[in-house]
């Protein structure tokens, strides 16, 4: 009943807002001309789009027609009325089409990626190499705070790429995390909060070199050294791995998890009743001859040789240095070459070994991808989605709004950036943009003050993982949700208390940070990063005295 009832009121609410756009736009004969520009370009509306798909999603529980709608209203929107227009826009696209989105090299990429290391993980699974590291693991890790530290601890490590970061720790800690009744919500958790605020303070990162870009021409600092000089400012990345450690020690939970985590102990990993990944998941096996090293071996390889293949991408074999081939790196090609490598070498070491056949080996290629549908899906929705946004220049406007405000908000510029980062990121699903698009503002106002610079561009970079860890459509939070094989809706709903506790505390600190450089113009700043690491500490430690523990026996 409350299923019918929420598909009316989402048909309803499409109906009704697609016939007040026919008859406000009608048709816009000029939407056909080449130098046509939208007349919502760059205003408050150009936010519509992902805000209709995210409360949908959350009204509905339901990601796929959310996402679909919603980039549905940005053409609608883009094109004033002029439906063929409208049509095309949304599938064809240069900047965002549906089809152009599918066939774009670097989301190619991502998704060629996706499938592989699903396919890597059917196999690892299939040879009983997780079985054989899940009874290693269980001499070794006897608690459920020891799985969610240990989970934890393998996500610092692969430090390279928040998507492989997600794949990789979701599809080895799973089985471990699963024997000591930790709920995927909590999984999709720990993974996500340990994939970008890691790459965002790891200077040998895809991130770091996407920082790097944004930096604009012509600034008296190097790119590289201003990043490192950030990572002791990103409040929210190191607040959330805090936050982490002390939700798994202090065994507490609060908000919606607290339920899943709940039932996870009665043997629920799920909650609630649509866990596509239940039955579609290929279950560990005994297979005789099963060592841990045929798990750990593939796993270094994937490791080393996605790091290989990206300083190949930014020229590291052609006399570049090793830092700036990775600045220079195309990560999604990268990834790829180091994925397909790790396959192939895979296949010889699993058939040498004799732990699998040639054919279980090539049945495990279509069950990778079976398994990898739904996020797949999600992650083409949402590229169409922000595509629909950019089209509308969402960016030019959070942009004019910075620009008309920041100077005469120079002593709370790190609090505002961090608040616009995690709005802008939130709306739009990604970080990347976010922080491409507001570190040449912030570069512009402190053009010559550094301390106050490097806080600002800490909090644009922290603000953005802090509104990509919020956003139901953001490509981490749907990546986090397919690597711990959870429902992508209960893990949105589940982290959000979570990602904005963190966001109040970071805030804080942020706005510390910002009146002690303005004051005192020099580095006494950095104390506003161990006020904020306390802070998070006081906060959990009043909310645990409020909800109580949620083990009551000594585990």
């Amino acid at each position: 009943m409350k299923k019918n009832t929420k598909f009316k009121i989402l048909t309803i609410i499409a109906v009704v807002f697609l016939v007040v756009l026919a008859i406000v736009f009608r048709h816009n004969p000029a939407a056909t001309a080449e130098n046509y520009s939208p007349k919502l370009y760059a205003s408050a509306l150009s936010l519509l789009p992902p805000i209709i798909a995210i409360v949908l999603s959350l009204i509905t529980k339901e990601v796929y027609s959310a996402l679909f709608i919603g980039s549905l209203v940005g053409a609608l929107l883009y094109s004033g009325g002029n439906l063929e227009l409208a049509y095309n826009t949304l599938l064809y696209s240069e900047n965002g089409g549906l089809v152009v989105n599918i066939t774009d090299l670097s989301h190619a990429g991502i998704l060629v990626f996706v499938i592989i290391l699903a396919t890597l993980v059917v196999i690892m699974n299939k040879s009983g190499s997780a079985t054989a590291f899940g009874k290693w693991a269980s001499k070794h890790i006897h608690t459920r705070v020891g799985a969610q530290l240990a989970t934890m601890l393998m996500g610092v490590l692969i430090f390279v790429d928040d998507g492989f970061n997600c794949f990789t720790v979701g599809s080895v800690m799973r089985p471990i995390t699963d024997r000591h009744s930790v709920s995927r919500a909590k999984l999709a958790y720990i993974i996500d909060s340990t994939a970008a605020p890691i790459c965002i303070i790891a200077p040998i990162s895809s991130w770091a070199a996407a920082v790097s870009y944004a930096v604009p021409d012509g600034v008296k600092f190097n790119p590289f050294q201003m990043f490192i000089k950030t990572i002791p400012y990103n409040m929210y990345a190191l607040v959330t791995i805090l936050m982490v450690i002390l939700i798994s020690v202090m065994r507490f939970d609060f908000g919606k998890m607290r339920l899943h985590e709940q039932n996870a102990l009665k043997g629920d990993l799920f909650t609630t009743a649509d866990r596509e990944y239940e039955e579609g998941t290929v279950k560990p096996k005994e297979v005789e001859g099963a060592r841990i090293s045929n798990l750990i071996i593939p796993v270094v390889i994937l490791i080393l040789s996605c790091i290989a293949g990206m300083i190949y991408t930014g020229g590291f074999f052609e006399g570049e240095s090793f830092i700036n081939s990775f600045a220079n790196a195309d990560s999604a090609r990268g990834l790829v070459m180091g994925s397909v490598f790790t396959l192939i070498v895979t296949f010889f070491f699993y058939l040498s070994r004799g732990v699998m056949t040639f054919k279980d080996f090539m049945d495990s290629l279509p069950a990778g991808f079976r398994t990898f549908c739904a996020p797949m899906i999600i992650l083409v929705l949402s590229w169409n989605l922000s595509g629909m946004t950019s089209l509308l220049g969402a960016a030019d406007f959070i942009k004019n709004i910075m620009n008309s405000t920041a100077s005469s908000l120079q002593m709370f510029l790190p609090f505002v950036v961090f608040a616009v980062s995690v709005f802008l990121a939130f709306s739009t699903g990604t970080s990347w943009g976010t922080f491409t698009i507001l570190i040449p503002i912030v570069c512009n106002v402190f053009p010559d003050k550094y301390e106050m610079l490097a806080i600002s561009i800490a909090a644009c970079l922290a603000g953005a993982v802090c509104g990509d860890h919020c956003s139901p459509i953001s490509d981490t939070t749907i990546m986090s949700s397919a690597g711990a094989q959870s429902n992508h809706i209960n893990h949105v709903q589940t982290q959000l208390p979570y990602a904005l506790t963190a966001a109040a505390v970071s805030a804080v600190g942020y706005l510390v940070a910002g009146i002690i450089v303005f004051k005192t113009a020099n580095s006494l700043a950095l104390i506003a990063t161990p006020i904020s690491l306390l802070l998070m500490f006081a906060v959990l430690f009043v909310i645990r005295k409020k909800v109580g523990k949620l083990e009551i026996q000594n585990n």
